[in-house]
């Protein structure tokens, strides 16, 4: 169940109750540009502008671990000219942001391959993460150029130059080659735009992952839209395979 109507407008779940690490598949920035008559790109720009709002909204209700889901390795196949200008939209935004960030105590992380990125963009991921590796408010992951199976395989071939045993690969040993390595699994993943699809994210991290979906498209997601996940997610019974109390 997506909702939580039987609770007051305004609640906000207790700390014992809210996900540690909250993922986001940011959906609908070009349905969103399309209804208002304007360019794709006007919706990236839109989009790219939001996630600050989340991310406050995120430090508010007390997250730990954020994850934007970017740009896909299939959004490769995108009309050239959408492609560049979201890299230069993501280049300026960072460039712009990364002080700010820095001050608040946001530690930026880049999930994802850096091959074929364009060199204005590379720098700018680099400069911010580079300074904000330190901070601990919150740590926020921007899956740019990120495909979960991509993931897995860049895990799989690490394992093999490191010369492990087949024997000795476990489910925590690949964890541990993984992008998000020393981070929990996401607890929640939202997606936006009233799609249902997990779309090549985060697919071995989000084995037991809660879902919330959403037809507002990304643009329109603020701080309510996300309390109104949080107070979703507070609600189902998490069991991790087991039966704990199940009645049937």
């Amino acid at each position: 169940m997506n909702t939580a109507e039987s609770l007051p407008r305004d609640w906000v779940p207790p700390p014992d109750q809210l996900p540690r690490h909250v993922a986001i598949i940011m959906d609908g920035n070009g349905r969103w540009a399309t209804a208002r008559g304007l360019p794709r790109l006007h919706g990236h720009r839109a989009g790219t502008d939001n996630i600050r709002e989340v991310l406050e909204a995120s430090v508010e209700f007390g997250i730990q671990y954020l994850t934007i889901y970017a740009f896909s390795t299939e959004n490769w196949t995108r009309p050239p000219d959408e492609v560049n200008g979201l890299f230069q939209i993501m280049a300026e935004v960072i460039r712009d942001e990364t002080e700010e960030l820095h001050r608040n105590g946001v530690c930026v992380r880049h999930i994802g391959r850096s091959e074929g990125l364009p060199q204005e963009l590379l720098e700018a991921i680099k400069g911010a993460t580079a300074l904000t590796r330190a901070n601990r408010r919150i740590i926020l992951n921007v899956a740019f150029n990120y495909g979960g199976r991509a993931e897995v395989v860049d895990a799989v071939r690490r394992i093999i130059r490191d010369g492990i045993p087949a024997d000795s690969v476990t489910e925590d040993l690949v964890s541990r080659y993984l992008y998000t390595e020393g981070q929990p699994d996401p607890d929640l993943i939202i997606r936006t735009a009233g799609e249902m699809r997990l779309s090549n994210f985060l697919i071995w991290q989000a084995a037991y992952a809660e879902y919330y979906s959403t037809s507002t498209c990304w643009p329109d997601f603020g701080r309510e839209e996300l309390r109104r996940a949080l107070a979703a997610y507070a609600q189902r019974q998490r069991k991790f395979g087991s039966l704990l109390n199940a009645t049937c």
